[in-house]
């Protein structure tokens, strides 16, 4: 075969294979893993610098690092959104007693674990941006390697009628730090029947 023929056979299948990507949406094991640590080490900077931390100046000086677990692509997943017709507000309990009110927005529901799983988005009254997410959950991990009270989701509508819900991000609410703070508790229909064993662990005071 002709040099010619090979670089165009070349240009081809790099250009079908970026047509393929985009479509897909795919992305390479080693990008989204640098994307993860990246969060990982911004949530850090945050803890360990930033003035809105939870943790006290005594808490910073002493601290050193965030615990995860490793990172599990599998727990990154695409789910449906089954919309909720008759909305309505509800009153989410916080750690403190008081109430937080959220909108009733939707189901995310996919498979986990083998298992068909059904998850209640919240969405913030005052949530400027219709398309993002509250997602407050508890497992089998909760209260054993992560935090009692459940972890929290920030998850993005990306498509007519779904969500990608990345467990992976999955980070502890501020009370988790510091009692001080009053966090929402996870509802009941967000208490999963399975470990989810990754995101961020418990904080080791």
């Amino acid at each position: 075969m002709k040099p010619k023929n090979i670089l165009f056979l070349f240009v081809a299948a790099v250009i079908v294979a970026a047509i393929a990507y985009t479509l897909t949406g795919t992305e390479s094991p080693e990008a989204y893993i640098e994307k993860i640590e990246a969060e990982r080490e911004r949530q850090f900077k945050f803890i360990r610098f930033n003035i809105d931390s939870p943790l006290t100046e005594e808490q910073k000086r002493n601290f050193n690092e965030l615990n995860f677990y490793p990172i599990d692509p599998t727990y990154k997943v695409k789910a449906l959104m089954v919309p909720i017709e008759n909305k309505k507000v509800r009153e989410v309990p916080l750690t403190d007693g008081s109430m937080e009110r959220y909108i009733e927005h939707s189901y995310a529901e996919f498979e986990l674990a083998g298992k068909s799983q059904k998850l209640l988005l919240l969405q913030s009254m005052d949530e400027p941006d219709k398309r993002n997410f509250f997602l407050a959950f508890a497992d089998e991990t909760s209260g054993i390697e992560t935090y009692g009270g459940g972890r929290y989701i920030n998850a993005r509508q990306d498509g007519k009628s779904s969500i990608t819900l990345d467990f992976n991000l999955a980070y502890n609410p501020y009370c988790a730090y510091n009692p001080d703070y009053a966090c929402p508790i996870p509802p009941k229909e967000n208490i999963l029947e399975i470990p989810i064993p990754v995101g961020e662990k418990n904080y080791d005071k």
